[in-house]
């Protein structure tokens, strides 16, 4: 096997919610640069612990985002709370992360239509859904450059106590 080859470095648990987020980058029908960049630096600082490691692993995973598989085949296999409410987190930030040009708004109608149907699927409490939703928009106003890097922080915190 080549190194392209080979499954990427991380879990099957980890690689649904990868699957998940970029079904959400997906939604417009269109993979922009911003949300490549920050879904690839996200699981790296996840799921990585060393800098070679996030290396590797975002060249690894860089070809499983080209793959636009459905919400609906990918969602049934997130089967913890925590892991549901980590994918719903990365995916309001990458639906978020990217606009195609300064006279759209930052979320089009394609993605706010995924990111209902991620709620939807994800069958989180309407309560849990709000306080991802406030928490993220408070950090943006808080740290307007770096939500990205508070929230990964967050989320490494978390997966680490998963694990």
């Amino acid at each position: 096997m080549t190194p392209q080859e080979l499954p990427p470095l991380i879990s099957p648990r980890q690689m649904d919610m990868l699957r998940a987020v970029a079904a959400m980058a997906w939604a417009d029908g269109k993979l922009e640069p911003d949300e490549i960049r920050v879904m690839l630096d996200e699981f790296a600082v996840l799921f990585a612990k060393t800098e070679a490691e996030r290396s590797t692993l975002k060249t690894s995973l860089r070809d499983y985002l080209g793959q636009n598989i459905s919400l609906e085949e990918v969602i049934p296999n997130i089967k913890s709370i925590e892991d549901r409410k980590m994918t719903l987190r990365l995916g309001y930030q990458v639906i978020q992360a990217s606009r195609r040009n300064p006279d759209e708004p930052m979320v089009n109608l394609d993605e706010a239509a995924a990111y209902q149907r991620l709620v939807r699927i994800l069958d989180l409490p309407s309560e849990v859904v709000a306080d991802i939703e406030a928490a993220i928009a408070s950090s943006k106003e808080s740290y307007p450059n770096g939500i990205i890097k508070s929230l990964a922080s967050r989320l490494h915190k978390l997966l680490g106590s998963a694990n």
